[in-house]
């Protein structure tokens, strides 16, 4: 697709031209063009996963870690899973035309309240090509024309990937523009971020240095799908072998993504015994140790060479690789108040078997999704129930969390009277 002959204005204009179509789409051809999207994936695997090898080939070059080449890959059993999720997404509820509320007022006027499509909305993401049939199929589903600006690491995948989506709205009837890839450098994604009255929100999905470049520019709504700086906290009164398994899979399942656990906070209580387990295991899984002096200490001697002395930049880092930071602390209200300083409002989690603590740390931690006696990997749209999900926003308006088909739109009222003027 040669977007880059055609200026992002130009481009935007046509999606808003678009969106009025595919808004008062009926359900059933939104869903036909999410199946039709699914079955292309699959047809057309082996030439995706040809496209994606370039993209894998340019990142190793390049020297791309070990985590963002996973990030990167497309493989068929992925494949598949992304073709599932479209539909999963077609067999869900439209939400477009959901009655929210309805009642009648004193004067005698019906008052409906529904939910609408946003209109047009823009994703900018990073790495993750999954990301841009995600986006696309929610969008569709929803009913909102899409404007998709991939990273340049992926930039074979999602050209493929933008164009077997489009294909898909365009063989249902629907206009091409509503699924739209947007090219360029920083200028253009300036200028994407400058269309007032034409875009009409843009979910950025990445790490800090997308958000400020953002926050610097953008005069459209913002909800940023942003950093996981996310922790698993071991309370005194924690199950230790189930707190290690929790803390591996939330550090080792997949460290390159938004959900993985980056710091791990220890009561001392039970440091004495968990550290020295849970510094094995990680290690063991080629996890690099990042500890501070009380946890060194609790490791001993034998263990404390083969850790790293944690620094005040590792507690605000999100690593997206196999680093883990270790901090001890003395009670659970530590806890709260290193996560309120160096959390990022994503996923938190309490391995305890005390409900005065696990409620303490509900109420007090300011975080999209927190987790009692659970791995933060469940942030997901597609592991609550919502198919799948454009990023998961640390903001609070207007949607907090998985972004999925309900956080896509908007609602507008409709009311209906029998010529009544207001006196």
């Amino acid at each position: 697709m040669a977007t880059e002959q055609i200026s992002v204005s130009e481009l935007c204009a046509a999606a808003k031209v678009a969106a009025p179509v595919l808004a008062r789409a009926p359900r059933e051809v939104k869903d036909a063009a999410l199946n039709a999207l699914a079955t292309s994936l699959e047809v057309r695997s082996d030439q995706l996963i040809e496209a994606n090898a370039l993209d894998l080939a340019a990142g190793e070059a390049a020297g791309l870690s070990a985590a963002l080449l996973d990030r990167l890959l497309l493989d068929p059993d992925r494949i598949a899973a992304i073709a599932a999720g479209a539909r999963d997404l077609a067999a869900l509820d439209d939400p477009v035309g959901e009655l929210i509320e309805e009642r009648k007022l004193d004067n005698g006027l019906e008052l409906r309240k529904l939910r609408v499509p946003l209109g047009v909305v823009a994703v900018v993401y990073e790495a993750r090509p999954n990301v841009t049939i995600d986006a696309s199929a929610l969008c569709l589903k929803s009913g909102n024309a899409c404007l998709l600006r991939g990273s340049g690491s992926a930039e074979h995948s999602n050209a493929m990937m933008v164009e077997i989506a489009a294909d898909a709205a365009d063989s249902v009837g629907l206009p091409r523009a509503v699924i739209t890839l947007v090219g360029g450098g920083r200028d253009q994604l300036a200028e994407l971020a400058t269309q007032q009255g034409v875009v009409d929100l843009i979910v950025p999905r990445g790490g800090e240095g997308l958000k400020a470049a953002l926050e610097q520019v953008a005069t459209i709504p913002v909800l940023y799908a942003a950093s996981g700086n996310c922790h698993v906290y071991v309370d005194r009164a924690a199950d230790l072998q189930q707190a290690a398994a929790i803390a591996l899979n939330a550090k080792i399942q997949r460290p390159g993504v938004c959900n993985a656990a980056e710091t791990l906070l220890i009561h001392r209580d039970v440091a004495d015994e968990f550290v020295p387990l849970i510094v094995d295991r990680m290690i063991e899984a080629g996890v690099e140790v990042r500890a501070d002096k009380a946890a060194r200490e609790f490791a001993g001697e034998a263990r404390a060479t083969a850790l790293v002395d944690a620094s005040e930049a590792d507690w605000r880092t999100e690593f997206l690789d196999l680093i883990l930071a270790v901090k001890v602390v003395d009670s659970v209200d530590q806890a709260i108040e290193h996560i309120t300083r160096y959390g990022s409002g994503h996923s938190e989690a309490i391995i305890t078997d005390d409900d005065d603590a696990a409620r303490s740390f509900e109420l007090a931690v300011d975080a999209a999704c927190v987790y009692v006696n659970a791995s933060t990997r469940f942030t997901d749209g597609a592991e609550f129930g919502m198919g799948a999900e454009i990023g998961n926003s640390t903001q609070k308006l207007h949607a907090r969390g998985p972004i999925g088909l309900r956080e896509l739109c908007t609602f507008k009222y409709v009311i209906s009277g029998d010529g009544h003027v207001r006196g």
